[in-house]
């Protein structure tokens, strides 16, 4: 197979025909440094299309969403050649022809700084299971500097998931501390800061979160009970609202630590509570906004109110809850589709359940008018998918961004507010 050098490679990189593929783990994609990378990230304008992906029967289906054409001409390269001919083998059986490698990323391109790469601004927020096992073994991990860390089990309801089992030394976290059991709306910033108290949390306190990946029915009594991924994204925006300065989230979640293999722990881990937060909650409180807010954001040229959910809530045809009756859509919400349901987020994750490539996530929104100039307030039926899109921006270095916290449900439940359903003009 033909080899290709860093000049040639450097001509090919405006080329719409030319589609790069990065082999490597999505850490090192977003930006780790995992083999001693002297920037970190990827080459420009790169796909990710991690080895360990190779193994999943619809493989297939995942190369077609990211619009790999078989009329491409493919520049695959990972930290070295016998992971970028693996991926090439199974590229040339499935009739792909015209196929380089590139075996220079660690010796060439990542040392010459006049060498573009791009990378997740917020990278370190997303951790993988070895940095996560390395905290938790002794106490160290790259980029890592606080004295004190906790690492919670996310889930609705379910304290049987935490009981099967988890990573050893964390706390459980049910959202239903620091959000309403009725509305799902943020609690009171003194309920907040008393919840974050007993788990052990300060302001200063590096936390981890991640979550479990089944979902219930959508005639499940408890919507959301099983839905550690998205409370753990949930909890996230909570965390950064009352003023965690270290937010981090475990990429790929608990699915993720039980690919590697790593122990898994039924021993309950009981939180050492604090005497204070050590500031006024919350500290950043413009990362949510209101009904009243909401309404405004919809008047504004410079604001978006932004739907993250499914086609089928948004034109009406379901209310994707069944405890919302009224369907239908806040008349000038941009669309941001979740995916199929009121309970996935598939076009924002990945087939291993990691964030979703940002760079796509980025064309994604930018094709429905998101962009990072204006304001952006995500919302979805009750907050928590709006909230993984907001840590989508978040991770992007998005700084204009906000949930719409009461969301399709207390919008619609208000008959002086307006909706409509249908597909838009």
């Amino acid at each position: 197979m033909e080899e290709i050098t860093t000049p040639q490679l450097l001509e090919l990189l405006d080329d719409p025909e030319v589609k790069i593929i990065d082999v490597r783990p999505t850490e090192a994609y977003n930006g780790w440094r995992n083999k001693g990378e002297k920037r970190g990230g990827h080459i420009k304008t790169a796909k990710s299309l991690p080895l360990k992906w190779t193994s999943y029967f619809d493989w297939p289906e995942i190369v077609k969403e990211k619009k790999i054409r078989p009329a491409d001409r493919l520049v695959i390269y990972g930290y070295n050649r016998d992971e970028a001919q693996k991926v090439a083998s199974l590229f040339l059986r499935a009739g792909y022809q015209n196929l380089s490698l590139y075996d220079h990323f660690l010796h060439h391109w990542d040392k010459d700084h006049n060498l573009p790469v791009s990378k997740l601004t917020r990278y370190k927020q997303l951790v993988s299971p070895a940095w996560l096992r390395q905290l938790i073994s002794d106490g160290t991990a790259s980029g890592f500097n606080s004295e004190r860390y906790c690492i919670c089990h996310c889930y609705y309801r379910d304290s049987g998931s935490y009981d099967k089992g988890h990573i050893p030394g964390a706390v459980p976290l049910d959202t239903n501390s620091l959000e309403s059991p009725i509305t799902w709306n943020r609690k009171t910033p003194e309920e907040i800061k008393t919840a974050l108290e007993q788990l052990g949390i300060t302001h200063d306190t590096t936390v981890v979160l991640y979550g479990t990946y089944s979902f219930p029915r959508n005639d499940d009594p408890f919507p959301g009970s099983s839905a550690g991924h998205l409370g753990a994204m949930r909890c996230a925006l909570l965390m950064l609202y009352a003023g965690v300065e270290d937010v981090r989230l475990l990429n790929g979640g608990f699915q993720a630590w039980t690919d590697e293999g790593f122990e898994i722990s039924k021993e309950h881990t009981t939180p050492r509570a604090v005497a204070s937060f050590g500031i006024t909650v919350p500290k950043y409180p413009h990362l949510m906004i209101d009904t009243e807010e909401a309404r405004k954001y919809l008047q504004s040229e410079d604001k978006n109110l932004v739907c993250v959910r499914s086609w089928s809530e948004y034109i009406g045809e379901v209310s994707g809850y069944n405890y919302i009756k009224k369907r239908g859509r806040i008349p000038g919400a941009v669309f941001a589709d979740c995916g199929s349901d009121a309970y996935h987020m598939e076009n924002y994750r990945n087939p291993d359940h990691t964030t979703r490539e940002f760079g796509e996530i980025h064309s994604m929104w930018a094709n429905s008018g998101i962009t990072k100039d204006k304001h952006n307030a995500f919302y979805c039926g009750t907050g928590w998918r709006g909230s993984e899109a907001f840590v989508n921006a978040w991770l992007m270095g998005w700084k204009n961004i906000s949930v719409y916290d009461g969301g399709w449900y207390e919008w619609s439940s208000d008959e002086t507010n307006p909706t409509e359903t249908g597909v838009p003009d």
